[in-house]
């Protein structure tokens, strides 16, 4: 909602209080809970007397925004659950030691939870805020998105490397490392110079699960998902900015796609996480606790919907390789991770079309003749479906044929067919495995190469060029075969544009893959045990943001540490992203050479 306001210098100057404001609470919040050494009762008091002070400067500033506000209704209209926040935090404070029948030390830390929770939720309203106000700023959306992903990496480095972040017993982590932890979790990639379980802390953990859920989604996103649950309408720019970056075809049902994607992941993620409860029992001691399986529950469902690929474990699921979870219940959320949020809301109108169908023919006779066509599904959705239950397929069956060749005829085939079908949905950007990735065969780690490289589809959580460029890459060469003028796909023909755009990717892909794979072997030329195998499956694995290694990520150099940085943000945002972004304000060229013959192939 674009809000408009008497003096505009005024509100230039709310906004870098806001700013300082903000940054102050971060850092409060930092010196409180980001060193293992605690800190003297003084210090406490003082850090806590800045944090009721922000909380007044924070309340300050919305009395003088309501105050030059041209519009008071507009003020309420988006802000209106400043009030009951406001409330809670009264009720609390005042209640604490009261009301509530607490004791004074139990009362003093219920209000400064009190008070946290309320800085915490202002903070992140304005970040979010600010993300939607710079993608409908009427500059290039991509940009707002990639300063985006760079500010929570580095804001996730930052918090990584606090002590409180190490596990027990452990050292701070380097840059370079907490660097590298952050970059693989918002890129949603998996691969790991430290072992999740054991080098972090439980806030440590929190922190890489918090950059999971927001570089899954993104956090431009959220931040429209925030102003649409807190009853704001996106204006006419913001609706244009998100579409851009949503791929979304209309405006009009950009605020449901929107809502669809943060309820959607927040159902199919707690029905993963309550799913995945008892799998845990499968190897006795091993997650003892009931918070610790609860935590295990949500940290590996977050981890799977969004196929980062982390895991609290050392050997990732090589230990539950014949638990029924990992197949029921994580095989299902890497899969629908991957399909992209725009062929799950297409799936889920038709659903809901079907029903609403079938009722009204049972139970309102007089609209049997009336009811419309039912919807149909679209042709993105056609493509994903089979190009992905294609790759599934014949990716479990290339790695069952290879690895068993390779092995021999005394493997077992029914752990060979359930290990095959596992790391053929996993490869595809998950980043899990049940075997030891290092021990398969040449041949086995070049199938998971290519599945790496073609990655999930359009508008998920996953990597790679995607399923629908592969298909468009495919049937262009098909429809040059045929002597065919148009690219066509069930019945349908698909735009030049489109093509271009499938064929520039791809190669852009290719070339970064070639790239980093040759920079890799220069800066890791050291390591005689690691050939080029081993360093393009990195390569690969980095860039489709997978996360699957043969074991060299943790050996990785300094200077290899950054390249694979690079390439992971590269594979998230994707090439064609990048280009936009920097080409964003070229102009088209008003005029055509003469064309001539020439001979390829």
């Amino acid at each position: 909602m674009q809000l408009h306001f008497k003096n505009s210098r005024l509100e230039r100057i709310l906004i870098v209080v806001n700013a300082v404001a903000a940054a102050a609470v971060t850092a409060s919040f930092v010196v409180l809970f980001g060193f293992k050494s605690p800190l003297l009762p003084q210090q406490e008091q003082i850090l806590y007397g800045v944090q009721i002070f922000l909380l007044g400067v924070f309340i300050a500033e919305k009395v003088v925004r309501f105050v030059n506000m041209s519009s008071k209704s507009e003020f309420w209209g988006a802000n209106w659950f400043e009030i009951p926040l406001l409330l809670a935090l009264v009720i609390t404070v005042v209640g604490a030691g009261h009301w509530f029948a607490l004791g004074k030390a139990e009362a003093s830390a219920v209000r400064h939870l009190a008070v946290g929770i309320y800085l915490v939720i202002q903070v992140v309203t304005k970040l979010c805020r600010t993300c939607v106000n710079l993608a409908a700023s009427g500059k290039n959306p991509t940009q707002t998105l990639i300063v985006s992903f760079l500010f929570l990496i580095v804001s996730g480095a930052g918090l990584l490397m606090l002590p409180r972040a190490a596990g027990p017993d452990k050292e701070s982590l380097r840059f370079v490392d907490a660097l590298f932890t952050s970059t693989s979790a918002t890129c949603v990639t998996g691969l790991i110079v430290k072992d999740t379980g054991k080098d972090f802390s439980l806030m440590g953990q929190v922190v890489i699960l918090a950059l999971i859920q927001l570089g899954g989604l993104g956090i431009v996103v959220f931040g429209a998902v925030f102003a649409l649950l807190l009853g704001q309408a996106l204006s006419l720019r913001e609706s244009v900015a998100m579409q851009d970056l949503l791929s979304a075809r209309t405006l009009g049902r950009l605020g449901n796609m929107i809502a669809f994607i943060f309820v959607g992941t927040v159902f199919i993620e707690a029905i993963g996480a309550v799913s995945m409860y008892g799998m845990w029992d499968d190897i006795p001691g091993r997650v003892t606790s009931v918070h610790g399986q609860w935590f295990c529950s949500i940290f590996h469902s977050i981890s799977a919907f969004c196929n980062a690929g982390f895991s609290l474990f050392s050997d990732s699921f090589i230990g539950y390789n014949g638990s029924w979870g990992v197949y029921l219940v994580i095989c299902p959320l890497i899969i629908l991770g991957g399909l992209g949020f725009s062929v799950l809301y297409d799936l889920a109108n038709i659903l809901a079309d079907r029903v609403k169908r079938f009722f009204k023919k049972r139970f309102d006779k007089q609209c049997r003749f009336s009811m419309e066509a039912p919807k149909r599904m679209r042709l993105q959705t056609k493509i994903v479906l089979s190009v992905s239950a294609i790759l599934i397929v014949v990716g479990a069956g290339a790695i069952l044929l290879f690895e068993q060749s390779a092995v021999g005829p005394g493997a077992s085939k029914d752990a060979d067919v359930l290990g095959a079908l596992f790391q053929s949905i996993t490869a595809r950007t998950a980043g899990f495995n049940t075997v030891d990735i290092s021990a398969m065969s040449a041949s086995g780690r070049f199938v998971l190469i290519l599945l790496m490289f073609i990655g999930g589809s359009p508008g998920s959580t996953a990597g790679g060029i995607k399923t629908v460029t592969l298909a468009v890459v495919v049937m262009t060469a098909f429809a040059a075969l045929r002597k065919r003028n148009e690219v066509e796909m069930f019945r349908r023909s698909i735009r030049i544009a489109v093509v271009g755009r499938a064929i520039t990717v791809t190669l852009l892909f290719v070339v970064v893959l070639f790239v980093v794979t040759l920079a890799l072997s220069i800066t890791e030329n050291s390591n005689e045990a690691r050939g080029m195998s081993d360093i393009m499956f990195e390569a690969g694995s980095a860039l489709g943001t997978v996360g699957l290694t043969t074991g060299m990520t943790p050996e990785l150099t300094d200077a290899g540490k950054l390249i694979i940085i690079a390439t992971m943000l590269i594979g998230r945002l994707g090439p064609l992203t990048l280009l936009a972004a920097l080409t964003f304000d070229l102009k088209p060229a008003r005029y055509n050479y003469p064309d001539e013959a020439i001979i390829v192939g």
